[in-house]
């Protein structure tokens, strides 16, 4: 019985990962409602928006990479740019569910990729 626990123990918590992922995602929409309002409220030229999501990206992948890297003890840059390209996973695959396409994401896709895994990747060296 011991053996078993010890083994469970060492093991990848996916479901403390899945829960970061999560929250990574409840940032995301909060951001983006803030930054919503202020399209609605203060008429922000679509510069400002398109930066604000791009740095959303960034803020909710490295609070992804940094939770994950704090429960990971080891390799944190690794788990928290793993972190950082499942979120990109994740966004791309319901931004092809609900627009049919890829292109919702961002005009490159390969860029968002990278602002995803560097900001996990930051979160999970400073965790």
């Amino acid at each position: 019985m011991k053996k078993m626990v010890r083994k469970q123990e060492g093991g990848i918590p996916w479901l403390s990962l899945v829960l970061d992922l999560l929250g990574a995602y409840i940032v995301t929409g909060t951001i983006l409602l803030v930054l919503a309002l202020l399209l609605y409220k203060l008429q922000v030229t679509e510069n400002i928006i398109n930066a604000g999501i791009t740095l959303t990206y960034i803020i909710s992948c490295f609070l992804a990479g940094n939770l994950a890297g704090r429960q990971m003890k080891q390799k944190r840059f690794l788990w928290g740019g793993i972190m950082g390209g499942a979120y990109f996973v994740v966004l791309l695959a319901l931004s092809m569910v609900v627009n049919q396409s890829a292109g919702a994401v961002s005009d490159s896709l390969l860029l968002t990729l990278f602002l995803c895994a560097g900001g996990g990747m930051l979160g999970g060296m400073l965790s």
